[in-house]
């Protein structure tokens, strides 16, 4: 059984007679338990060690009488509270990324630079291997924790420059979240099995030009597309149907190339 638990609390609506409409009177509440050996610390009450022992969709209390279920995290659950450091792609982007490249349990991806291993580990989760690749020290061992910390088997976590060289062959996927993505063109197509996918994500535009331009400079690359995804939620309520306020707009520019010969 994991050692880790969702506590979720539904959010609760009233009909105000008065209003003549339903009003949220409470919100959702999400806490993510990492360590269930302990009682469960919340706003609304603490929940003792021993309820959190019970199966999922179980109702736990709280010691303010408010009620909970109790749900197992997945694996998403779980990366979205690794430690993070202040960049890294959004799951909408590196959704995109699976797609367009198709890796699957038989691929191979290099990741550089690791950042916080955000990136790393979720294609880990879904590929045969993942290597990672950073320059800063305190990068690493941020990723190595992270990797400990989802009990992933496949990655493995190096210190090196990708502008320099990339001594792994036949990858099918090489992913760049590198200030200058244009150094790591060559060594990026030397890495790569033919039909490999070369993605750079980039910030800024002239950070996706210089890129652009030196893909169309390689003959080994065919440029695939630019692009960038933009995510939209929308808020149901009764007959009520609108955008929420705050879009999730622009994060980063994708590149897509593929090497073909």
């Amino acid at each position: 059984m994991s050692k880790r638990k969702i506590l979720l609390r539904k959010e609760q609506r009233q009909y105000i007679p008065d209003l003549q409409r339903e009003v949220t009177i409470a919100k959702e509440l999400f806490y993510y338990l990492a360590n269930t050996e302990q009682d469960a610390q919340t706003p609304l009450g603490v929940i003792p060690k021993k309820q959190l022992k019970k199966k999922a969709g179980s109702t736990v209390t709280s010691s303010r009488g408010k009620d909970f279920t109790l749900i197992d995290p997945n694996f998403i659950d779980d990366l979205k509270h690794i430690k993070r450091l202040p960049q890294t792609l959004p799951l909408k982007d590196l959704g995109i990324i699976v797609t367009t490249t198709g890796v699957n349990k038989d691929s191979t991806v290099i990741d550089a630079g690791a950042g916080s291993g955000f990136v790393a580990c979720y294609l880990a989760h879904l590929c045969k291997k993942v290597i990672t690749y950073d320059v800063n020290d305190k990068h690493l061992a941020v990723v190595k924790d992270n990797v400990a910390f989802l009990g992933l088997k496949n990655i493995t976590v190096k210190k090196g420059s990708i502008y320099e060289k990339i001594p792994e062959k036949n990858a099918d996927l090489v992913i760049l979240d590198v200030p200058e993505p244009q150094n790591a063109v060559a060594t990026a197509a030397n890495a790569l099995t033919v039909g490999g996918y070369v993605v750079a994500y980039t910030i800024h535009a002239t950070q996706l030009q210089n890129f652009v331009n030196a893909v169309l400079k390689d003959k080994r690359f065919l440029l695939v597309k630019n692009c960038e995804l933009m995510e939209r939620l929308w808020k149901v309520e009764g007959q009520m149907v609108r955008p929420k306020i705050t879009p999730l707009g622009h994060s980063g520019f994708l590149t897509f190339a593929r090497r073909i010969c």
